[in-house]
């Protein structure tokens, strides 16, 4: 064996075990610091540049879900109302029809005609605050601004699919001369009547109106059941995507933390093993009598 003040091979290569186990040690650890094996780039290009995709995909999937969570939203305050206003309606047909008996007297009818008016107006009053984040689907634009015609959710991260309600316009004009086809309620805002004659002039109104709130909220509740069944999937997607996301980049703690008890074992006697390397050169002076 030569011996050498310049050089120490043993040492030098005692070293440099000493530093790759060091090496791995930190990255061991930043392991079990982070729960990730792949935390930049550097660690693995391709697996990092997937995941960053996946994320990135994950949290547009995050505003698809908040979408359809605002559009079901305003759905469920259209729907209490609509069928509020189908309750009103069946009250208001039995108050006519028994108005419309011509041997009720005319206290009697008066005291219908009362109750008509109130339900009527209640109509009125529940249409033009069936508001949710200032979204109102069944006013029929009372207020003249221009809205969407239809109720958009997105269904997909680019945008390009969405779920659209048609809008309901149950809101009474303000008179019944002025009743147009879009106007589901057969009344105006000063419907009422007098006479049994009167009376027996709005139950076919009542009935073409109760029918046609009926077809609205068939629309409203499939649009409603579609958005509910979308927010479902969205979800489960969104859990399918962090469980792919995690099986790329989260590390196997178990075996980390196995990994870490043998590089501290390694290290210390990396430690050892330079500490007698170095002591090799010492030999030389007893070659010269010290």
């Amino acid at each position: 064996m030569s011996l050498s003040i310049n050089t120490n091979p043993a040492a030098l290569h005692a070293l440099h075990n000493l530093n790759r186990t060091t090496s791995q040690l930190n990255e061991t650890q930043l392991r079990i610091d982070t729960g990730l094996q792949v935390t930049s780039a550097k660690d693995n290009a391709t697996i990092f540049a997937v995941a960053e995709n996946l994320r990135a995909d994950r949290k547009s999937l995050e505003m698809v879900k908040n979408s359809l969570d605002r559009a079901a939203s305003v759905l469920d305050v259209t729907l209490a109302a609509a069928e509020s206003v189908q309750d009103l309606l069946i009250q208001m047909k039995e108050k006519v029809t028994k108005a419309a008996d011509a041997g009720l007297p005319d206290d009697g009818r008066a005291a219908l005609q009362k109750d008509f008016e109130s339900l009527r107006d209640q109509i009125i009053t529940i249409v033009r605050n069936a508001s949710f984040n200032g979204i109102n689907m069944i006013d029929g634009w009372a207020d003249g601004a221009e809205r969407p015609a239809t109720l958009a959710a997105l269904i997909s991260v680019d945008g390009a699919q969405k779920i659209e309600v048609p809008r309901q316009n149950l809101q009474l004009p303000q008179a019944a001369n002025d009743l147009v086809p879009g106007h589901l309620i057969r009344l105006g805002q000063d419907s009422t009547f007098t006479s049994a004659a009167e009376a027996e002039a709005l139950i076919d109104a009542l009935n073409t109106s109760l029918e046609n709130v009926s077809g609205a909220l068939a629309v409203l509740g499939a649009g409603s059941t579609a958005m509910e069944q979308q927010r479902t999937f969205i979800e489960k997607l969104g859990d399918t995507m962090d469980t792919g996301i995690g099986s790329l980049v989260d590390a196997n703690l178990a075996r980390e933390s196995a990994r870490l008890q043998a590089l501290q074992v390694k290290q210390q006697l990396g430690t050892q093993s330079l500490s007698i390397a170095n002591q090799q050169p010492h030999a030389i002076l007893s070659l010269f009598g010290n």
